[in-house]
């Protein structure tokens, strides 16, 4: 089998498994959120994705844990499938579409701020591990 194959496959499942999880952590998130109609499902997922790819990450560039072909199952195929950020622009624009411009600024603040503040995080935690 072709080494693109090979690692076509390898994205393709991972991709399957964070899709997978993402679903059943985000609808898990949304039905327990007081906050009705502000998406904090994909906030959560964003957060955690960021958080685990900063973490995954500096794992990799610090103590290179993981191999190449770990690394394009987790980063790229589990963490891509998982983080929703195309989620999040759907939503923040129909957010804008209803007229709920204050959530639509909390919403793109608290995605960014707490996503990459979560990546951060992630990649100083890999340090201590």
């Amino acid at each position: 089998m072709p080494v693109y194959l090979n690692q076509l496959l390898v994205v393709g499942l991972g991709g399957f498994l964070g899709s997978a999880l993402r679903f059943m952590i985000s609808g898990w998130a949304q039905r327990l959120s007081p906050m009705g109609a502000f998406p904090v499902g994909t906030l959560a997922v964003n957060v955690i994705g960021c958080l685990a790819i900063g973490l995954l990450g500096g794992l990799a560039d610090q103590r290179q844990l993981l191999d190449s072909g770990q690394r394009l199952f987790l980063m790229v195929g589990v963490l891509g499938g998982f983080t929703t950020f195309s989620s999040f622009a759907f939503e923040t624009l129909g957010l804008a579409q209803d007229g709920a411009l204050l959530r639509v600024f909390a919403n793109v603040l608290l995605q960014l701020l707490l996503g990459f503040g979560a990546a951060a995080a992630g990649y100083l935690a890999a340090r201590f591990l």
